[in-house]
């Protein structure tokens, strides 16, 4: 076969057949190291994920910690004393938003919200004024602040954080209105 021109090889030829063998058993071995590099790249990228919306979510609530210190909660300018068939089974008087209020309702409240970021997360501030319609006075308003979001993304629910908390209008309502027989709140 000296001096014979080279033919083509084929799988059969027993200088090609062991290399074929070795790659497919190389090729073997290293699948398991490739899996588990997709699965630790997986798993950095989503730990580096996380960390950054926890980061972003730390720092949101410290916006929110900051600004409540400065303007948030409730400040009651008038309490006002109601007879008793004005509270509900609950003791809530029904106060309805300045849209939905009519001629005949002696108080409305009105609800601005302000967002500093939307999406997710968001930010935004509420502010709930209780006014008396006869005078137009301010009774009382409330300022809170909140973030929603910036967690981890799941089939879960989206956390959140509120300061101070308790100033929803309900709760602006029971510190202004007070029944007559008892002169105390409801």
């Amino acid at each position: 076969m000296v001096g014979a021109a080279p033919s083509a090889y084929s799988i059969a030829d027993h200088r090609i057949l062991p290399r074929s063998i070795s790659m497919g058993v190389r090729m073997s071995r290293a699948l398991p190291y490739s899996v588990r590099s997709i699965q630790f790249l997986l798993l950095f990228f989503g730990v580096v994920a996380l960390a950054g919306c926890l980061r972003e979510k730390d720092r949101l609530d410290a916006q929110v910690r900051e600004m409540c210190a400065k303007d948030g909660g409730m400040k009651v300018y008038e309490k006002v004393t109601l007879p008793s068939e004005k509270f509900d089974q609950f003791g809530v008087v029904n106060v309805p938003i300045k849209a939905l209020a009519k001629e005949w309702d002696d108080f409305f409240y009105e609800w601005d919200t302000v967002y500093y970021k939307k999406g997710n997360p968001a930010l935004w501030r509420s502010h709930f004024k209780l006014v008396r319609r006869s005078d137009g006075k301010l009774l009382g308003e409330s300022v809170a602040y909140s973030r929603r979001g910036g967690d981890f993304p799941g089939p879960w629910h989206d956390s959140s954080y509120r300061c101070p908390d308790r100033v929803d209008i309900s709760d602006l309502q029971i510190q202004i209105f007070l029944r007559a027989e008892e002169g105390k709140k409801p």
